[in-house]
């Protein structure tokens, strides 16, 4: 007795040259025999003789909508992707074109002119269902507080907000351990940086966390910023609030407040920074050389305008308070720190030709390669001279 496969076999080409003939008689006749032996209704042995002769000519059967995106797209998008250091969809959307204009004109864009066409059409939404199929990094571990206040406190003010009336080089500020698991003996520290209006963001490695070294650590900071200081808002750490940063403050002019003990939501611009940047970036290895301070800031030289200059993001722009939940606003169009500075009416047009030259030269592939080598010597020097042993 013949299986179902074995007559949808023998009847396949006779049925599909039937199609053909004018008269249908055949086709039905057809169908009405293979129904009765294989007790199946005549629909579903319409679609088996198209399944039975598309494998027998080897045609693949296509179904669904035509497929936009193939591998080649997939692939373009993950060199962006990469080069911006595996940002979220909602902020590697507005800058992708700009991303692969720098890559082509340094010769490092490898993909077809169709595939790079269909990258830039894609939208947001789609943007963001495939860049969720890629890996992502997890964060390890969390680090310590090394905060403690001062008498001094009772002299600098506290100020919480509001920030967004402020000016281009007003400044929140925090220093983060490099300590790894414990608080114990010498280590590095990163003093981190963030201008408030323009999201501009620096750091600076430094050897513990003394006065005065992190008085050079602000100096060594305002050298390299595209603006002067003229405010500065720290928590209430020892690190700042002493006489030496005081008097910092004092001789150039410069305000200072502080934010209130045991309230981080006061300093959230450089707290989320804290995190994102200095952790995403150097992790939570204990750095207890001082070969490593070298080694770090060498890091920060490279980090610090890659940032800048290709990671955009987006500001809170409303907090509204519905019963016991708070709902956000978020910018439209994240920008980067580069772009929110030439957008700025305070800031000298000097300053912002001396950016757009230096935007000019620098690539983010490059830049991104290059973070990578010097974090990794960063790793290497750290293991040869560091005191412990340490995981990354």
């Amino acid at each position: 007795m013949e299986t179902k496969n074995q007559i949808f076999k023998r009847y396949t080409k006779e049925y599909h040259r039937a199609q053909t003939l004018p008269d249908k008689r055949m086709q039905t006749r057809i169908l009405d025999t293979v129904a009765d032996a294989t007790q199946m209704h005549r629909k579903a042995v319409i679609r088996k003789f198209k399944r039975v002769y598309a494998k027998d000519i080897s045609v693949q059967e296509a179904r669904g909508r035509p497929r936009i995106y193939t591998p080649d797209v997939i692939s373009a998008l993950k060199d962006v992707w990469g080069a911006s250091n595996r940002l979220c969809g909602e902020l590697l959307f507005p800058i992708i074109r700009e991303y692969t204009e720098v890559l082509r004109r340094d010769g490092m864009w490898a993909n077809s002119d169709e595939a790079t066409s269909k990258l830039l059409a894609m939208s947001l939404g789609t943007m963001k269902i495939k860049l969720g199929n890629f890996t992502k990094i997890q964060k390890k571990g969390r680090g310590f507080s090394t905060t403690s206040p001062s008498h001094l406190k009772h002299i600098i003010p506290v100020f919480s907000g509001p920030w967004d009336k402020e000016l281009p080089g007003s400044e929140q500020i925090d220093t983060v351990a490099h300590c790894g698991s414990s608080l114990l003996g010498s280590f590095a520290y990163t003093l981190n940086i963030v201008d408030i209006p323009t999201l501009w963001n620096r750091a600076w490695a430094q050897w513990n966390k003394g006065q005065e070294a992190t008085v050079g650590s602000l100096a060594a900071i305002e050298d390299q910023s595209p603006f002067p200081y003229i405010k500065l808002h720290p928590d209430s750490g020892a690190e700042f609030i002493n006489w030496h940063c005081k008097a910092y403050c004092d001789t150039k002019g410069i305000s200072m407040t502080r934010s209130r003990p045991n309230h981080s939501n006061d300093n959230a611009y450089i707290e989320e920074r804290n995190g994102h940047i200095i952790r995403k970036y150097i992790g939570y290895i204990r750095l207890d050389c001082e070969e490593a301070v070298v080694a770090l800031n060498n890091v920060y030289a490279v980090l610090c305008p890659y940032l800048n200059h290709f990671i955009p993001s987006r500001k809170c722009i409303e907090r509204v308070k519905i019963g016991s939940k708070y709902v956000k606003k978020y910018e439209k169009v994240p920008k980067t720190p580069y772009q929110r500075v030439l957008e700025n009416e305070h800031i000298s047009d000097e300053a912002k030709e001396t950016l757009r030259e230096e935007h000019a030269a620098l690539n983010p592939l490059v830049m991104k390669k290059e973070i990578d080598r010097l974090r990794a010597v960063l790793y290497d020097v750290q293991k040869k001279h560091g005191n412990s042993s340490n995981k990354i």
